[in-house]
């Protein structure tokens, strides 16, 4: 373990170390900043139980947080990720430390004054994240018992993208703009086949996942084999699903700015088959 000391605390959580290796960094933790005189050295035991923030964005963007962060406040979140560092058991992205804070912050501000918003991906998020989503209800339900607030079901879904693009170290627009594109993507689908998707259904979560590991393969541009002899039956059977699948694709290209492989379009259709078969 690096040797630590004190720099400047900032407030009883949070004080400002030098790193041997990294220079200056930040350190969260509960009481860590509690007593604390500069260049007091940070014990290791100490040391396991906190976060080290080294990115100079993140901690300027920590820094101006602090001043909207009373000692409560300041426990919720440190505990918030904490739990959320344990069920994931991975490593995470430390800008979540700015990411949910403010979330939180925001979330709580906005209940308290009688305002709630609405969350229009949440079933998405749901059937996209079902690991991401069982973590952050235990955590709005940690938040909830600490706050003495009632954050609503809505919420559960909004952190669960931010463990999510914590944990997959991706940023967490492109993580919305994905839940956004798969709603969209799925309306499409209920508006051009004249259905109703029961979003609780296991064919829903099916093609929400489907469209999901699509996206992923786009991204990383990974051809998948085409079936040649499936395509062309399909396409003379189930014309309407085929044409369908095409017209997905298209708004994935526009979107993801990506080609998207012709065997995609063969997957996709036997989904929509599945989903068109099922609802008439």
């Amino acid at each position: 373990m690096s040797t630590l000391s004190v720099k400047k605390t900032l407030n009883n959580n949070v004080l400002i170390a030098e790193h041997e290796s990294y220079g200056e960094v930040v350190l969260i933790g509960k009481g860590i900043g509690f007593n604390r005189k500069k260049g007091d050295p940070i014990q290791n035991d100490i040391a396991e139980k906190m976060f080290v923030l080294k990115g100079e964005k993140e901690q300027e963007q920590y820094k101006n947080l602090l001043p909207f962060l009373d000692e409560k406040m300041s426990n919720v979140t440190i505990s918030a990720i904490e739990l959320i560092r344990e069920r994931t058991n991975s490593f995470l992205n430390e800008h979540i430390h700015i990411a949910l804070t403010d979330h939180i912050l925001f979330a709580i501000n906005r209940l308290m004054r009688g305002m709630e918003i609405r969350n229009p991906f949440l079933v998405e998020t749901r059937t996209l994240y079902p690991f991401e989503y069982e973590i952050a209800r235990e955590v709005v339900e940690m938040i909830n018992d600490m706050t003495d607030v009632n954050l609503p079901e809505g919420e559960v879904g909004f952190i669960a993208l931010h463990i999510h693009s914590a944990m997959m170290n991706k940023d967490l627009s492109e993580v919305n703009q994905h839940s956004q594109l798969i709603s969209r993507l799925t309306a499409m689908i209920e508006q051009q086949l004249d259905v109703k998707i029961n979003k609780e259904s296991v064919d829903y979560m099916r093609l929400v996942r489907h469209i999901r590991y699509t996206i992923e393969r786009v991204l990383r541009e990974e051809r998948v084999e085409e079936p040649e002899k499936i395509a062309k039956l399909l396409k003379e059977e189930y014309p309407l699903c085929y044409n369908l699948s095409w017209k997905l694709i298209k708004m994935m290209q526009q979107t993801l700015r990506k080609p998207v492989y012709d065997a995609e379009a063969v997957y996709l259709t036997m989904h929509l088959q599945r989903i068109q078969t099922k609802v008439k």
